[in-house]
C-alpha cells in the first residue's frame, strides 16, 4: 500500500507525475478550504512534500499529526520551520548540488547583464533609440572585486565562474573558512566596502534577515552593484529602493524579492536594475533533478533506509 503525503505546493508536472506513482497524494494547495481538507487526511498522512517558498509551519505539523518526514523541493528551506520539526520528530530534506550550476549561472548572467546593462540596452534597440544616438557606455568586470556573502556550494561555483571573468574574490560568513584562500571578512560591511559587486548567496531565516542593510548598501555605495540570488529577506527592500533612486547604490541584479511574486513597482522604472522572477534553478534538467532527489528520499524514508540529502 502506498504511504499517504500531503503535497502542500504545486510540482512540476513530471515531478506531480512521479510522486502519484510512488505515493497516495493529497494536493494541500488545490483545497477551497484547507483546514477541513487536513482534517479529513490528517490520520492518514505521514510525509509532506513541498516547495521551499511554501515551506511547514508548526500548525501544518500539527494538523497532520502523524507526519515522519518533510521532503522539500529546493535547496533553501527557511520557510519549514525546523524547530518545530525537529520538536516532533519529523525528518526534513532538501535537494542541494542538483541546482548549483544553474544558480551559479545565473548569478553570473546577473552580473554581466547589470554590469554590460544588456537588458537595457536590448530595450533601447527595440525603442528604435539606436540611430538616434549610441548606447552609453557600461562597465568591465575584469579586474574588479566581486564579494560573495555565503560561500557554501553555490557560493564556490559563482566564485569559479567570476575568476574566469578575471574577477577578485573576497568572502563573508559566519567565521573563516579552512582551506579558501579568498580574502575573508567578518562583516557584511567590510566586505561590501571592499567590492564592486556584492554577491548574495546566503540561506534565508532570521539569522540573515536585511543582513543587506541601508549601511551595507552605503558601504557598497554609487559605484557597486547588488547581485541576489539567495533570498530576498537578505536584502531591506526598501533601503535598496532609497539607495537606487538617489544614487548611492549602482546598481541591482535581483531574482529573489521579499514579497514574491511581488515585486516593487519602483523598480520597474529603473534601468540600472535587471528583474527575473525567481529562476535561478528554472532549467528543466535541474528540476527535473530536484523533484527526483525530493522523491527519492521520501521513498528511501518509508523504506527504512537512509536519507539521501537530509538537513541537519
Amino acid at each position: 500500500m502506498k504511504p499517504d503525503i500531503a503535497v502542500v505546493s504545486g510540482m512540476p508536472p513530471f515531478t506531480a507525475e512521479a510522486l502519484e506513482a510512488s505515493f497516495t497524494v493529497h494536493k494541500v494547495y488545490e483545497a477551497a478550504d484547507k483546514p477541513a481538507f487536513l482534517a479529513r487526511i490528517a490520520d492518514r498522512v505521514r510525509g509532506i512534500a513541498t516547495s521551499g517558498g511554501g515551506g511547514a509551519k508548526a500548525a501544518l505539523m500539527d494538523a497532520l499529526p502523524n507526519t515522519e518526514i518533510i521532503g522539500c523541493f529546493g535547496v533553501g528551506y527557511d520557510a519549514i520551520d525546523i524547530d518545530a520539526a525537529k520538536a516532533r520528530g519529523i525528518r526534513v530534506t532538501n535537494t542541494p548540488d542538483v541546482l548549483t550550476d544553474d544558480v551559479a549561472d545565473l548569478a553570473l548572467i546577473l552580473l554581466l547583464d547589470a554590469a554590460r546593462m544588456v537588458s537595457a540596452s536590448d530595450r533601447y534597440v527595440r525603442a528604435g533609440l539606436w540611430p538616434k544616438a549610441s548606447y552609453r557606455l557600461t562597465q568591465a568586470v575584469a579586474g574588479k572585486t566581486a564579494g560573495i556573502i555565503g560561500l557554501g556550494r553555490i557560493g564556490k561555483a559563482i566564485a569559479k565562474r567570476l575568476e574566469a571573468c578575471g574577477m577578485r574574490i573576497a568572502y563573508h560568513g559566519r567565521s573563516k573558512q579552512a582551506g579558501v584562500e579568498y580574502p575573508y571578512y567578518a562583516t557584511a560591511r567590510d566586505l561590501a566596502e571592499a567590492s564592486d559587486f556584492l554577491v548574495l548567496a546566503s540561506p534565508g531565516g532570521t539569522e540573515t534577515y536585511h543582513l543587506v542593510s541601508a549601511e551595507v548598501l552605503a558601504a557598497l555605495g554609487p559605484k557597486g552593484t547588488l547581485i541576489n540570488i539567495a533570498r530576498g529577506s537578505v536584502v531591506d527592500e526598501a533601503a535598496m529602493i532609497e539607495a537606487l533612486k538617489n544614487g548611492s547604490l549602482g546598481a541591482a541584479g535581483l531574482d529573489v524579492f521579499e514579497n514574491e511574486p511581488h515585486v516593487p513597482e519602483a523598480l520597474f522604472g529603473m534601468d540600472n536594475v535587471v528583474l527575473l522572477p525567481h529562476v535561478g534553478s528554472a532549467t528543466l534538467e535541474t528540476r527535473q533533478a530536484m523533484g527526483q532527489l525530493m522523491i527519492d528520499n521520501l521513498i528511501a524514508h518509508f523504506a527504512g533506509e537512509p536519507l539521501l540529502t537530509p538537513v541537519a
